[in-house]
């Protein structure tokens, strides 16, 4: 289960996931491959918020790249309204640990 903060879209897990898969992606590309339905500038707009927060890194000329804790937040171990850690417990259970600081 992923913990999406309230400042994220439906297409922010479209474009990490893609990123993920990928090691690398543009706006262009994710829209020209048809796995992202959106506009390329609603993409482009949304990859600078995921940058911003910390979830992608741009490279230049359009590019980015998945940070650690874009993978932590896909994996589900991250809660990206609070930026806490999230624990998986043997019993099920999670638990929150820690916070990252982030804008």
């Amino acid at each position: 289960m992923r913990y999406s903060g309230d400042w994220m879209s439906l297409v922010d897990d479209r474009i990490l996931e893609y990123i993920h898969e990928h090691e690398s992606g543009s706006p262009k590309k994710m829209m020209e491959q048809g796995k992202i339905r959106y506009s390329r500038q609603h993409i482009a707009r949304r990859c600078r918020k995921l940058a911003k927060k910390g979830l992608l890194t741009h490279l230049g000329n359009g590019v980015y790249i998945i940070t650690e804790q874009g993978e932590q937040y896909l994996r589900g171990e991250l809660d990206t309204e609070t930026w806490a850690q999230v624990d998986k417990c043997e019993n099920g259970h999670n638990t929150t640990t820690g916070s990252i600081s982030n804008s």
